[in-house]
């Protein structure tokens, strides 16, 4: 006959295995990073951050492009002195015309073909700052899945270290009441589990907050979130091979790369100042007597001293795109340290795994041990506490390295440049920025934006 305990604990556990198909509501990782990219404001506010920078290109290019005014002159003058009598001694002269005039530029130094490839360059640019927003939160998502799963193991492992110590509690308790124990181990079984229930309580915080940050990342509540492994077969073979994929792929050296290509056009732009321009005007008028009035003009403007504002310009240029030559620089070698630093992280956590899971399974053995030495008399209830206590923090230390691995091969792979929808085959529709682009490059005139505003 199986004892009460044994039966009460497979009543409480059956309803867990008969509710088990329930189990397909539950939250993935990815089913959470593909929210994030759905819902998250900050990547929403970046795409739309990267639609206006799209906007530079034809805002660039209008510089090919003719302008067009209507113009409408009105004037009066009245004369007063020797004028016959019949007009009381003043003369008033009225004339009116209205007119369109067409200016289209013909040369400007190769100003605007250098602006609209600067701009270009901009829009590469912006388009790797925005894959490196989404790598950042899909990586911000996996790492808030991974902390609330180890928050909810945490609170599971207090739990039943609490129901632990009332059995202990409650065994020293018996023991007193036959006279076999002492007062003292009754105190320190309750002092334990009160220390035990203030853990309960901070672990249970800490899921809270969890989870807050969690639905502020994803945009939805946790559900059914489990402690997620390493994406082991996602990793390169080697730290040479990563910092191979993270020089070539990393979004914040590419958008570094592409600030470049667009400061050398500025230069060049700045230069464009100095060279001649030539532009091509039409007018027609037509007055208030009917006559009508047709001109074309062409003008050239040879730039000869311009106060030292265009070559001051062209300095500055060229200063700026020593910056941002520097910066990739900059940018490739912090990619490097932290590609680097969390390779040698990754590894250790592997190993803080096989470490913990062996002194885990020591410190349950000798729990065991000491629980069958003090029915003999040979261990102190304090002894048991003891090794329940080591017990305790063995299996938090193997949570917690189970969650730093995890969370480290996702930053490995977003130092990379490959924590990406498409990478991960995330069940979510893409974001496709060149839609926009092609849109909207070309545009001539128009005040909504594509989707109607």
């Amino acid at each position: 006959m199986l004892p009460m305990r044994r039966i009460l604990f497979a009543a409480s556990v059956l309803p867990i295995l008969v509710g088990a198909p329930q189990s397909v509501s539950a939250e993935t990782i990815f089913g959470a990073m593909a929210k994030a990219y759905a819902n998250n404001p900050d990547l929403n506010a970046a795409r739309a951050g990267l639609r206006a920078t799209d906007e530079g290109v034809p805002i660039a290019k209008s510089g090919w492009r003719p302008t067009v005014a209507a113009q409408v002159n009105l004037s009066a003058s009245r004369t007063d002195g020797n004028l016959p009598i019949s007009t009381n001694g003043r003369r008033t002269n009225s004339a009116a015309d209205v007119g369109l005039v067409v200016t289209q530029r013909l040369f400007d130094g190769f100003q605007t073909l250098n602006n609209v490839r600067a701009a270009e360059s901009n829009v590469f640019a912006g388009r790797e700052q925005l894959r490196g927003t989404e790598i950042d939160i899909l990586q911000a998502a996996a790492q808030a899945y991974a902390n609330v799963g180890r928050d909810k193991l945490i609170v599971t492992i207090r739990q039943q270290n609490l129901e632990f110590l009332r059995e202990q509690l409650n065994a020293a308790q018996a023991r007193l009441d036959v006279g076999e124990g002492t007062r003292t181990d009754v105190s320190q079984a309750q002092a334990q589990l009160a220390a035990a229930q203030a853990l309960l309580e901070s672990a249970v915080a800490q899921e809270k907050s969890s989870e807050a940050v969690y639905a502020q990342i994803v945009g939805t509540q946790p559900v059914g979130v489990t402690l997620p492994k390493p994406l082991v077969s996602r990793l390169p073979s080697s730290l040479a091979q990563a910092l191979t994929v993270g020089r070539a792929e990393n979004p914040t050296i590419l958008s570094a790369q592409y600030a470049v290509d667009a400061s050398g056009y500025q230069v060049k732009s700045a230069e464009g100042a100095l060279l001649p321009g030539v532009n091509l005007q039409g007018s027609v008028a037509r007055d208030d007597g009917g006559s009508t009035t047709s001109t074309i003009a062409a003008s050239i403007n040879i730039p000869l001293y311009q106060g030292g504002a265009a070559s001051g310009a062209v300095r500055q240029a060229k200063e700026l795109l020593g910056q941002k030559r520097i910066q990739v620089d900059s940018a490739r070698r912090a990619v490097e340290q932290n590609i680097v630093t969390t390779w040698t992280q990754y590894d250790a956590f592997q190993a803080n795994i096989s470490a913990n899971q062996a002194q885990l399974k020591a410190a349950e053995l000798a729990l065991n041990g000491v629980i069958e030495e003090r029915k003999v008399g040979q261990r102190t209830t304090l002894d048991v506490l003891d090794s329940q206590q080591t017990v305790l923090t063995a299996r938090e230390s193997l949570v917690q390295s189970q969650r730093n691995a995890a969370v480290a091969s996702y930053l490995l792979l977003a130092f990379m440049g490959r924590l990406t929808v498409h990478d991960l085959g995330l069940q979510v529709a893409e974001y496709h920025p060149a839609d926009h682009y092609q849109a909207t490059k070309d545009r001539w005139y128009g005040l909504r934006t594509i989707d109607g505003r």
